[in-house]
């Protein structure tokens, strides 16, 4: 007979209970012969038995924020316990710069999570895959077929249409209302969503999903992109979030908080579109199988064609499917490129727009080097870039004060490593927080202003940095073997995008008080707590808008 729920509860209760007990009486005990036997790391105070410091990192306050505090008190290096598992929290460059130099390879390895279980088709997608040689190959694979600048160059011309596709809506949405308003409100945090996954859309799978204007006549197509903007936000909220199961895996199988049914959920949902995707290309053959003798390189199609086109059948040796079906290696490196490129780089886009915001003399000053750099006769191109330097500056700034994934992806040590003087044991989870790091007032002068001057030459600090992960004072894309792969990409459409933006419109806010600059933390990556509304007006030539290259939906 199968016991009532009241009583497995009870017994649930008492054999915390029992465990938190006998946990008080030895845990001076372990503490004393520890210290006798290695120089562990401090670890934090406060921690409670059995769950650890997991109580502090579910409150109102981002756990960045809270991490950052506890970096106030035990220093740049110190232990959290998030239940059974020892975490290492890094808050400074020197002690970041030994993890992914002499340490790189000990910490090249991903944590298990039920986020990775759940959703990411059992830690198949290479960005929280494991160390071993399916994740070599597989970031290999990514890397060359379309991360890596040549064929990102070969591609360039999708994200060019489609930030020119986005430019025209927000003027048309402007035209549907300067008869009677000089400016138009809009809501551009979702808008930018929408435009990043319309580009990474394209790439990976050669499809736009989501338009600019009007939702109320949305076809089935344009509901459906709108919903998975939406599912992928939810997915990285998932994937941040500090869960019973990963903190105390023996209760994993009660799902005490519910996390794990709607991880559930968010998967089950992304990977209907994902299978849709993968048998609408094998029915079209767009790509026969012959094309994988064509130097590796498939024939110019988008990247899910080139996974087909490459990757070898199920029943070929190799590392990619000893684990994973080809089927599921393909769904998974294809969803890999979406959700990171859709959300990272929309967050990065929105926090830039709201510094500016705020700060209308860098806004002033940035629209005035592009109307000398290129002027208002013409629109920007990819030459001009390079000229734009405060520009530059300004996307630097954002991603000093506010990086997309402000603890990085969590890393663990594959073996013992000494870290500071510290003994760190194999299978310690290690928090890099960035958002801290990059806040360093030995580093950065006045580390809560925003002065995208800090990034120009002989004017400041941040002069001779950049995002390739050399300069550990300065990394918001990580460093070592597991840093984003995609910064070429990312920079260049952040870049793009906000010239054209601040070229084609005066843009200011809707209210007279400063943009609320307050973050929702309790995710993977950074957003806003709150929706950004812009006033914006057009500040060129009508026929500047009307020059859009015609990118149909496939």
């Amino acid at each position: 007979m199968d016991m009532p729920i009241s009583l497995q509860l009870q017994s649930i209760v008492g054999l915390l209970a029992f465990i938190s007990f006998f946990f008080y009486l030895i845990k001076p005990l372990l503490r004393s012969y520890k210290a006798t036997q290695v120089r562990c790391p401090p670890e934090a105070t406060g921690s409670w038995p059995i769950v650890g410091h997991l109580p502090q990192l579910v409150g109102s306050q981002p756990p960045f924020r809270v991490l950052g505090d506890m970096a106030d008190k035990f220093g740049p290096i110190f232990m959290v316990r998030l239940g059974v598992c020892p975490t290492l929290v890094v808050s400074s460059w020197e002690m970041a710069k030994e993890c992914f130099t002499s340490n790189d390879k000990f910490l090249a390895s991903r944590p298990s999570s039920a986020a990775g279980t759940h959703m990411t088709y059992d830690h198949a997608m290479f960005a929280i895959a494991f160390y071993d040689p399916y994740w070599r190959e597989i970031r290999k694979i990514s890397t060359s077929q379309l991360l890596s600048p040549r064929p990102f160059e070969l591609l360039k011309h999708i994200p060019h249409s489609e930030i020119n596709i986005f430019i025209k809506g927000l003027y048309q949405t402007w035209e549907k209302v300067h008869l009677r308003n000089d400016s138009v409100k809009v809501e551009m945090e979702q808008l930018f969503g929408y435009l990043t996954l319309n580009i990474t859309l394209n790439l990976v799978v050669g499809k736009r999903v989501c338009n600019y204007g009007d939702s109320s006549h949305d076809d089935g197509e344009e509901n459906e992109g709108r919903r998975l903007y939406k599912v992928i936000s939810e997915f990285f909220k998932l994937c941040g979030v500090s869960t019973i199961s990963d903190a105390l895996p023996f209760l994993s199988w009660f799902d005490l908080d519910g996390q794990q049914k709607n991880m559930k959920k968010v998967a089950k949902e992304i990977n209907l579109v994902a299978e849709k995707w993968l048998q609408d290309k094998k029915t079209s053959s767009l790509l026969s199988r012959s094309s994988k003798h064509n130097n590796g390189e498939g024939n110019g199609n988008d990247f899910m064609d080139v996974l087909i086109s490459v990757l070898p059948d199920d029943d070929a040796e190799g590392p990619l499917f000893t684990k994973h079906s080809r089927d599921t290696v393909i769904k998974a490196t294809a969803l890999n490129m979406i959700v990171a490129a859709t959300d990272t780089t929309s967050v990065s886009l929105t926090w830039a727009l709201s510094l500016l915001l705020n700060d209308k003399r860098v806004l002033k000053k940035a629209q005035d080097e592009l109307d000398t750099k290129v002027g208002r006769d013409r629109g920007i191109e990819d030459k001009d870039i390079k000229n734009l330097v405060y520009l530059q500056a300004i996307i630097k700034e954002t991603l000093r004060m506010y990086p997309a994934a402000p603890l990085l992806i969590p890393h663990e040590a594959i073996e013992d490593c000494n870290i500071g003087g510290y003994q760190v044991k194999a299978g310690t989870r290690v928090l890099m927080n960035v958002w801290k790091l990059h806040r360093d007032p030995r580093v950065w002068s006045n580390p809560s202003e925003f002065r995208p001057e800090r990034f120009l030459d002989n004017e400041g600090e941040g002069s001779k940095m950049d995002f390739r992960g050399q300069h550990f004072e300065y990394m918001p894309f990580g460093s070592g073997r597991r840093m984003c792969p995609g910064i070429s990409y990312a920079i260049q459409i952040l870049h793009m995008t906000l010239a054209r933006l601040l070229q084609a419109f005066d843009l200011s806010s809707p209210s007279s008080s400063l943009v609320d600059m307050t973050e929702e933390g309790s995710g993977l990556t950074m957003p806003r707590a709150t929706p950004l509304e812009v006033l914006l007006s057009p500040r060129l030539p009508h026929s500047l808008y009307d020059y859009v290259e015609t990118s149909a939906k496939k």
